[in-house]
C-alpha cells in the first residue's frame, strides 16, 4: 500500500489514505513529505483532495489500525492542521486498508478497531454491508473508560456567551470526536430550515466572526481547522436542522465527528443543542439530524453514576464509503515499509499482485482526477 483514494458519502472531498510505514514519523519531515505529495495531487488534477489519513497496523493488541489525520489547509500548499480528527476519513482509511491488504477484507459483521493518534479516540467501524465498489459502516466512538459528560464541555459550562458584532450570542463549546461551537440559528436571524440551508456568503462570514470571537475569548489559535462551528435549529419531532462549515466552505452535510459531537451535546442538560431538541419534543433515544445533504441518526449511550452521567459511546449508522483506487503517487515519496506478514491481521500482497492492482486502479485514479467536487 502506498496511497489510495476513498470517499465517504457526505464528506466535502475524498480522502487520500497513505501507508504510514512508508512515511517519516517525525512531524516536520512528515509535513515536508505531505507537501510534496500534495503537489503531486495538484499536478494530477486532484488538488481538491484536502484530507489525508495515515494508517498502519497497530502494535496495540486492542486495535487493528493506528490512524493519524492531517487536514490540508487552503492558504498554502505547505499548510496543514494535525490537531483534530475526521470521522469520514477514518472510514475511508478502513476501506483503503482492507482493499490494499493491510487488514483482512471487509465482510458484513466485521469490526475494525481504530486508534486515533491525534486525540486518543477509540473508534470501531462495523461493516453493515460490503460490495465490490464500497462498504456501508456504522461508526462507534467509544469512551473507554466512560467520560463524565461535564468534562466534554470545554469551558465547564453548558452555555458560554460570546460578543460578536455588538451582540451577545450564547454558544455551547463541546468536544467529542472534535471540538465544536454550537450556535442557535435563531440568534443569527434564521428562523427556518429552508433559510438556514439557502444562506450564502453573509451567514458564512458571520460564522467566521463567531468562531474567531470564540477563539480570541478562549485564547485559541484560529488559523487551523479547529474548532469547527455549526448552527442548529429545532425541527418537529425533536429533530435538529444543522449547517456547518468545513475547509474552506460550507460542509455539504455534516462531518461525522460533528454528528458525534452534536449527538453528545443533545444529551448534556442545558446546552444549546439540548435546549433546542427539547423545544422540538426530543426526550431520549435516537437524535435525527437534518443537513443540506440528507439526514443522519445519532445514538448516544450514557450511564448514571454517583457522580453524575458518564458517556459510554456514540454511534452513527448507514455511512457509505466508495473505494476510488490507487492514487498514482511517485514511488520515491515513500520509504520501503516492512510488510506485516501475520495471517491473523493482514493479507500480504506480492509484487506482481501490486502491479496488477496498480494497473486496474489507474482508471479509477484518472476518473477521480476528473471529478468536480466541492470542498
Amino acid at each position: 500500500m502506498s496511497g489510495y483514494f476513498a470517499n465517504a458519502h457526505g464528506a466535502p472531498c475524498p480522502t487520500l489514505v497513505l501507508d504510514g510505514r512508508g512515511l517519516p514519523e517525525e512531524t516536520d519531515e512528515l509535513l515536508e513529505r505531505l507537501a510534496a505529495i500534495r503537489a503531486d495531487l495538484g499536478a494530477g488534477g486532484a488538488g481538491h483532495v484536502l484530507k489525508n489519513a495515515i494508517v498502519r497496523p497497530s502494535p496495540h493488541p486492542l486495535f487493528d489500525l493506528d490512524y493519524r489525520f492531517v487536514q490540508s489547509l487552503p492558504r498554502s500548499p505547505s499548510s496543514f492542521d494535525l490537531r483534530g480528527s475526521c470521522g469520514h476519513s477514518i472510514l475511508a482509511a478502513v476501506e483503503a486498508a482492507a482493499r490494499s491488504g493491510m487488514i483482512p477484507p471487509l465482510v458484513a459483521g466485521a469490526r475494525v478497531r481504530v486508534n486515533v493518534l491525534n486525540n486518543g479516540d477509540n473508534v470501531v467501524c462495523e461493516v453493515e454491508e460490503a460490495a465490490d465498489g464500497g462498504t456501508r459502516f456504522t461508526a462507534h466512538f467509544l469512551c473507554t473508560p466512560t467520560k463524565p459528560v461535564r468534562e466534554l464541555l470545554i469551558t465547564g459550562d453548558p452555555v458560554t456567551e460570546v460578543r460578536v458584532d455588538r451582540t451577545v450570542i450564547p454558544v455551547s463549546l463541546v468536544s467529542m470526536g472534535n471540538p465544536y461551537v454550537f450556535v442557535p440559528a435563531g440568534h443569527l436571524g434564521v428562523t427556518s430550515r429552508q433559510e438556514l440551508f439557502a444562506a450564502g456568503d453573509e451567514l458564512f462570514a458571520q460564522f467566521g466572526r463567531i468562531r474567531l470571537a470564540v477563539c480570541e475569548q478562549q485564547g485559541w489559535d484560529a488559523s487551523g481547522a479547529f474548532p469547527k462551528i455549526a448552527a442548529v435549529l429545532p425541527e418537529p419531532g425533536g429533530a435538529l436542522a444543522v449547517r456547518a462549515v468545513s475547509v474552506p466552505s460550507w460542509h455539504p452535510t455534516l462531518a461525522l465527528t460533528g454528528a458525534i459531537c452534536l449527538g453528545t451535546a443533545v444529551g448534556i442538560e442545558g446546552t444549546v443543542p439540548w435546549s433546542l431538541a427539547r423545544a422540538g419534543g426530543h426526550r431520549d433515544g435516537l437524535v435525527r439530524l437534518v443537513t443540506p445533504g440528507g439526514e443522519l441518526q445519532v445514538s448516544a449511550s450514557s450511564v448514571l453514576t454517583d457522580t453524575g452521567p458518564r458517556l459510554a459511546w456514540v454511534s452513527v449508522a448507514g455511512k457509505q464509503v466508495d473505494y476510488q483506487g490507487w492514487a498514482g503517487l511517485p514511488a520515491d515519496r515513500f520509504d520501503h515499509p516492512a510488510r506485516n506478514t501475520s495471517a491473523s491481521t493482514s493479507t500480504s500482497t506480492s509484487a506482481s499482485d501490486s502491479a496488477s492492482d496498480s494497473a486496474s486502479d489507474s482508471a479509477s485514479a484518472k476518473e477521480l482526477a476528473c471529478l468536480s467536487l466541492s470542498v
